[in-house]
């Protein structure tokens, strides 16, 4: 297998995970969908290999960060879900009140 054809098994690849990605962003499906088709399209006549390694790399560290996004907004919701901030202050309070009569 040439080294053409790989790159271009990677870009494919790389497009359909984010593709895939998409489905749960923030701004709305196809909003993230319009947004990478058009990214891909603005360099589908690129046949340097090193150029489109560099763009796969860059590619790669957009999905991380999706990724990350993706963590931080379910993290987000347990924190929302498990722990009620009035309780919280009312515990606080209580400590800060012990402390102080120590």
């Amino acid at each position: 297998m040439s080294g053409g054809t790989q790159l271009r098994r990677s870009v494919i690849q790389l497009y359909k995970e984010l593709q895939y990605m998409g489905r749960e962003y923030p701004g709305g499906a196809v909003y993230f969908n319009t947004r990478c088709k058009k990214a891909f399209l603005s360099n589908k006549d690129e046949t340097d290999p090193a150029k489109i390694e560099m763009l796969l790399e860059r590619g790669r560290f957009v999905q991380k960060e999706i990724e990350a996004l993706y963590q931080l907004r379910k993290y987000r919701a347990m924190k929302q879900r498990y722990y009620d901030t009035k309780e919280m202050d009312q515990h606080t309070k209580r400590i800060e009140e012990f402390i102080k009569g120590l």
